[in-house]
């Protein structure tokens, strides 16, 4: 489904003149994200078997973790979608406000009040069909169960990230951040490769059930030295070291974390939205498998490359939380958020019992709800101050405005006399950060 929708785009796309047209797209991409979610959801009974179902030789595989999370990434990208698919330029007017008239009467334009009527936001065409490129890459690498799709996977989203990321072409800022991105993401995509072909040289498979045997035989190794006296477990715990190196980048986990605060904050916040979200959903769970075949047991000694994760996550709670407290720009302060929230999940990974991998997977969804939550409350309260932050003597020199309103902490002062439900919509959504129980 997913396909269908990009490659009718991709027509649509070449053979349209008019750049309004994507606030449809961004309309027909929801609906093909709501259709896949429907497909997901009549195919669960599949996959109610702990086995699941080898697709493709062996490349991919359908479980009830990866259907379920390919249900989480649809649904939250059709909301990520719904920021771009409708006009946020209609005003509510006071005589027309109750229930019975709202159906009765349509919403009228203030033509003098309102500036920026057609925002860049609804002139890209291209907007939701990187996207679609993006999902499928990540549905894909969340099902993946070979070498060759796992890098094939993670280049088709990153290849779509870096494009969304420099999609606003008369941004400078945007066009910095995503060659920043861009830069880094293939240094990272260089560990991925070079840990993909140290597991071939060394088990002479790609498929990751091979990998999981001879692991599995490995750790015998220490018991009976005859079983496999020509191979050492270090060979695959080196190899998934520098592999775990190169998605710990893509996800922004210190010591790999500092691209994420400048590609945070210099491009626009609808494209950070999508960003900040989707692109770890899939990463998280290929590291859960590989965590969960692989590793040894804490009270095993010998040195497991989960213990990096272990590290990377210690040190991802220290930077996120120490440096977080320095930022006085919101999307900054986010991408620190993020950073911190990385740490913990990446603590509930390396730890690998069930529960914690319970908690790993309910940690996951919420922070993906709470960030989404967070940038649509972000975006909309800047819509609504646009005019504002054009008119404001002290917010005149902020650069890129236009695409990103709200750029300093010290902007939202006050915005509760302005809005009180945005306002406290947003406190709510930060307590939920810092996880603060009511």
């Amino acid at each position: 489904m997913i396909i269908f929708s990009i490659i009718l785009i991709l027509f649509s796309n070449a053979v349209t003149s008019r750049r309004d047209k994507s606030i449809l797209y961004s309309r027909v991409a929801i609906i093909a994200l709501l259709y896949s979610s429907i497909l997901v959801l009549g195919t669960l009974y599949l996959t109610n078997l702990d086995t699941g179902i080898g697709l493709f030789g062996g490349l991919f595989h359908a479980t009830s973790t990866t259907h379920v999370f390919h249900l989480v990434i649809f649904l939250i990208s059709a909301v990520i979608l719904q920021v771009t698919g409708f006009y946020p330029r209609r005003i509510w007017i006071a005589e027309y406000s109750s229930i019975s008239n709202l159906f009765l009467y349509n919403f009228k334009f203030n033509e003098k009040q309102i500036i920026n009527k057609m925002g860049e936001q609804f002139k890209i065409i291209e907007y939701p069909l990187i996207l679609l490129f993006i999902i499928s890459g990540a549905i894909f690498l969340v099902s993946t169960s070979d070498l060759v799709s796992i890098f094939i996977s993670i280049e088709l989203q990153s290849y779509g990230l870096y494009l969304l990321s420099t999609l606003y072409r008369n941004s400078e800022q945007a066009t910095s951040g995503g060659l920043t991105y861009f830069l880094l993401g293939g240094l990272s995509s260089c560990f991925i490769l070079l840990g993909t072909s140290l597991l071939y040289a060394n088990s002479g498979t790609t498929n990751l059930d091979g990998i999981y045997v001879i692991t599995s035989i490995s750790d015998l190794e220490n018991s009976n030295a005859s079983v496999l006296y020509w191979y050492k477990s270090y060979y695959i715990n080196f190899a998934l070291l520098i592999f775990s190196v190169g998605f710990l980048f893509k996800v922004s986990a210190a010591p790999f974390h500092f691209w994420s605060p400048d590609v945070y904050d210099a491009i626009p916040t609808i494209v950070t939205t999508f960003v900040a979200i989707v692109a770890k959903i899939s990463i998280f769970i290929l590291l859960l498998e590989l965590v969960h075949y692989t590793s040894n047991s804490l009270f095993n000694f010998q040195f497991s490359w989960t213990t990096s994760l272990l590290v990377s996550s210690l040190l991802s709670l220290i930077v996120g939380t120490v440096v977080g407290l320095t930022q006085f720009r919101i999307k900054r302060l986010f991408a620190y958020s993020t950073i911190s929230h990385v740490g913990f999940i990446l603590l509930a990974l390396s730890i690998n019992s069930v529960e914690s991998i319970q908690a790993f997977i309910f940690y996951l969804i919420q922070y993906s709800v709470s960030n989404l939550n967070a940038f649509i409350i972000l975006i909309t309260i800047g819509f609504s101050y646009y005019w504002y932050v054009n008119n404001n003597k002290e917010f005149k020199e902020l650069a890129d405005k236009n695409n990103s309103p709200v750029q300093l902490i010290n902007q939202l002062k006050g915005y509760f006399y302005l809005n009180p439900v945005l306002s406290l919509s947003l406190a709510i959504t930060i307590f939920s950060f810092v996880g603060i129980h009511r």
